[in-house]
C-alpha cells in the first residue's frame, strides 16, 4: 500500500511555498494578502490562511495516543462519557432523575447537593439502586460541607461492600473557584484540601480537587487566558499538596479539569490538545512515578456566555458545534449544557435533546471511534502549538506574580477575564461577534412572554462577600435582550417602514440590512419592493402610521433622494439612511442626523433611537 500511495504521489511535481504564494498574490489582483486572507484572532495572533508539512514539522514529533505528553489524547481511544447535572433538593426525586438519565444513555452523572443538606440520610437515598461501580459519580456541594460529605459517601461505599478500586468519580472541592465568583478568600480551605486528599486515598480513582476553568469561559474568557490560567490554577493546587508532603504521582491523580467548550470550533479543540500536553508538562517538572501520571483528567461542559433567551433554540446548534469540538479534542467525558437553561430550570425535553446530541455523536456520527481525528491537520496542529506557546506566557507570568491564589487575590485574574468578556460584549453590539437570532438574524416577531434570565443555581450556601473583585457572569446576549424587552414590555411596537428607492440591488440589499438591524430591537418591520418616486414612498409610510422610515438607495441616489424625503417626513416619523454615503456632510447638514451601516454600534444605536421614540 505504500508503495502504491509514494507512486500516486510520485506524478504530480512538487510545488513549494513560494509558488504557492505567487499563485495566492497572482489570484488576489493587487489586494492585500494579509487583510484579505491572513485570519487575525481575537486571542492576538494571526493564523495563516495555508500551511505546509514544514510549517507543522516541530510540532507533531511523530507522537501517538496514549503516550506523553499525551497531546493526541490519554488514551488509545476517543471514547467518552455522557454526562448530565442532577441538582433537586429533594434526595428521593434526585434518586428517580438519576436512574432515568442512566436509563437513557448517560454514563456519567453530576450532582448538585446543597450544604445544608448534606446528611447520611440524604446520600443514602440519593445513590440508592445506584450501581456505583459502572458509573462515574460525580459531586458538587459546598466547601464548607465537602470534607463531611465525602467522610458520609465513603462510608456510604464501605457499608454496601463496594470495590473501591472500581468507583470513579470526583468531589468538586475548588476554594481557588470560589474566590474568583463569591471573594470568599481561597488560603482559608486549603488546610481541608489536605484531609480530603488524605481522606480520599482510599478511592484511588477519585478526583477531588477541581480546576473549574468553565468559570472563566462563562464569564467570555478568551481561549489563551482560559487556558493559561487552567494551567496555574492546576499547578497552584499541585504546589499545595506536595508542599504538604502528598507524593506528586497522588496529588496529579487528584486534580480534574473542568474546561467551558465555545464556539470557536477549531480553537476549542486546538484548546484541549494544548491543555493536555502543558499540563503533561508541569507534572513532569514535580517527579511523578511514571508518565502515566501525568495525564489530565478533563470533563468539558458547553457554553452559557453565548446562550440566548430569545430563539433559543439556536442554543441547540451551538451546544451541538461545542460538544464536536469537544469529542474530537478527545475529553473525558461531556455535559451539553440543555438549550433553555437561560431562562427556566431545564425541562425534561431540553435535557433529552441536551443528552441526545452526544448520543448521536456517538452512534450515529461515530466519533467515539477515531483516536484524534484533528492529528495531521497542518492547520489544527499549527494552531495547538500557537495557542499552547501563548498560554505558556501567561502561565510563566501568573507564576511570577506569586502564583494563581495570588493572582487572584491581587484581582489580575478577574480584571483580565473581565475585560475579555467586556470586549466580546463590545463586539457583539458591533456585530464582529456574531449571535445568530439575537444580534444578527432575529426572529422578527419573536417575543420573550414570560421568559426571563434567571440566576444559575449554587450547591454553597456562601454569599457574595460585599464588594468583591469577582468574575462576571453577564451573558454575550443580555444587553441586546435587555433592549428588546424594554420595547416588548413597553406596550408599543415601533414601526420601521422601508422607503426603497432607485437602484434595484442596493435598495433591495440595504433594505435587507436595516430589516435585520431595527428586529434586533423586536420592532415591526415594514418591508417593501420599491417606489418609483420619493412622494410615493412618503405618502405610503405615513399611511403605514410609520414610527421610523429608513430610505434604502444607492449611494450616488441619495444625494437626490434622501433630503427631499427627509423635509415631508420629519415632523412624522425619525429619519434614517441605510449606509454611509459619500454626500453624509451634505445630508447631515439638512438635519439628518440617523445613519446605519456596517461600522456603528448596533446596539448603541438601537439604544438611542429607543430613546429618541
Amino acid at each position: 500500500m505504500a508503495e502504491d500511495t509514494q507512486k500516486l504521489f510520485s506524478e504530480f511535481p512538487p510545488i513549494t511555498t513560494e509558488e504557492w504564494m505567487n499563485k495566492i498574490t497572482e489570484d488576489l489582483k493587487g489586494a492585500d494578502f494579509q487583510k484579505r486572507l491572513v485570519w487575525k484572532t481575537t486571542e492576538g495572533f494571526d493564523l495563516q490562511p495555508f500551511y505546509r508539512k514544514e510549517d507543522v514539522a516541530e510540532c507533531t514529533k511523530n507522537e501517538l495516543p496514549g503516550v506523553f505528553p499525551f497531546t493526541r489524547g490519554c488514551k488509545q481511544d476517543n471514547d467518552w462519557l455522557i454526562r448530565q447535572e442532577i441538582k433537586e433538593d429533594d434526595a428521593t426525586l434526585a434518586n428517580k432523575k438519576a436512574k432515568l438519565l442512566l436509563e437513557k444513555g448517560c454514563t456519567s452523572l453530576g450532582f448538585s447537593i446543597k450544604g445544608s443538606l448534606v446528611s447520611a440520610t440524604y446520600i443514602n437515598t440519593m445513590l440508592d439502586g445506584i450501581d456505583a461501580e459502572n458509573t462515574e459519580l460525580n459531586f458538587k456541594t459546598c466547601i464548607k460541607k465537602a470534607y463531611e460529605f465525602t467522610a458520609l459517601l465513603i462510608e456510604y461505599y464501605k457499608e454496601r461492600n463496594f470495590n473501591f478500586k472500581k468507583l470513579h468519580g470526583s468531589i468538586e472541592y475548588d476554594p481557588i473557584g470560589k474566590q474568583l465568583t463569591k471573594g470568599r478568600q481561597a488560603t482559608d480551605s486549603f488546610d481541608t484540601m489536605i484531609k480530603l486528599a488524605d481522606l480520599t486515598a482510599a478511592l484511588p480513582n477519585y478526583r477531588c480537587f477541581v480546576v473549574n476553568a468553565a468559570t472563566l469561559c462563562n464569564s467570555g474568557a478568551y481561549s489563551i487566558h482560559e487556558l493559561g490560567y487552567a494551567l496555574a490554577w492546576g499547578n497552584e493546587y499541585m504546589n499545595i499538596l506536595t508542599e504538604a508532603g502528598i507524593p506528586a504521582s497522588a496529588a496529579a491523580k487528584k486534580i480534574k479539569f473542568n474546561f467551558g467548550i465555545s464556539s470557536n470550533f477549531f480553537m476549542e479543540i486546538a484548546k484541549i490538545r494544548a491543555a493536555r500536553m502543558l499540563w503533561a508538562n508541569i507534572v513532569k517538572e514535580y517527579g511523578p512515578n511514571s508518565d502515566d501520571d501525568c495525564k489530565m483528567a478533563i470533563h468539558a461542559v458547553t457554553s452559557t456566555f453565548n446562550q440566548t433567551l430569545y430563539d433559543p433554540y439556536v442554543n441547540i446548534l451551538r451546544g451541538e458545534t461545542e460538544a464536536m469540538s469537544a469529542a474530537l479534542a478527545g475529553v473525558g467525558s461531556i455535559t451539553v449544557t440543555p438549550f433553555d437553561a437561560v431562562y427556566e430550570t431545564p425541562t425534561a425535553f431540553a435535557e433529552r435533546i441536551a443528552r441526545n446530541q452526544q448520543l448521536i455523536l456517538k452512534n450515529e456520527s461515530h466519533l467515539d471511534r477515531v483516536t484524534d481525528p484533528a492529528a495531521g491537520s497542518y492547520f489544527i496542529e499549527k494552531l495547538t502549538a500557537t495557542l499552547a506557546g501563548e498560554a505558556w506566557k501567561l502561565f510563566l507570568a501568573t507564576e511570577e506574580e506569586g502564583g494563581f491564589c495570588k493572582a487572584v487575590s491581587n484581582g489580575t485574574v478577574q480584571n483580565c477575564i473581565n475585560t475579555d468578556g467586556n470586549n466580546r460584549r463590545t463586539a457583539a453590539a458591533r456585530r464582529k461577534e456574531i449571535l445568530l437570532g439575537t444580534n444578527q438574524y432575529p426572529n422578527f416577531n419573536e417575543t420573550a412572554g414570560s421568559n426571563r434570565p434567571i440566576e444559575k443555581k449554587c450547591s454553597c450556601d456562601t454569599k457574595e462577600e460585599p464588594g468583591a473583585n469577582i468574575l462576571s457572569s453577564k451573558r454575550l446576549a443580555e444587553d441586546f435582550e435587555a433592549l428588546r424587552m424594554q420595547v416588548e414590555n413597553s406596550g408599543k411596537r415601533p414601526k420601521v417602514f422601508m422607503l426603497t428607492i432607485g437602484n434595484l440591488a442596493m435598495r433591495q440589499a440595504r433594505a435587507q440590512f436595516s430589516s435585520n438591524f431595527f428586529a434586533v430591537a423586536g420592532y415591526e418591520i415594514i418591508d417593501n419592493l420599491g417606489f418609483s418616486t420619493v412622494d410615493e414612498g412618503v405618502e405610503a409610510a405615513i399611511k403605514a402610521s410609520a414610527d421610523i422610515v429608513v430610505i434604502c438607495s444607492s449611494d450616488d441616489e441619495y444625494a437626490e433622494y434622501a433630503i427631499p424625503a427627509y423635509e415631508k417626513l420629519k415632523e412624522k416619523a425619525l429619519f434614517v439612511v441605510a449606509g454611509a454615503p459619500a454626500c453624509s456632510e451634505e445630508l447631515k447638514n439638512a438635519g439628518i442626523e440617523n445613519f446605519i451601516h456596517v461600522r456603528v454600534n448596533v446596539l448603541e444605536t438601537l439604544k438611542d433611537i429607543n430613546a429618541k421614540l
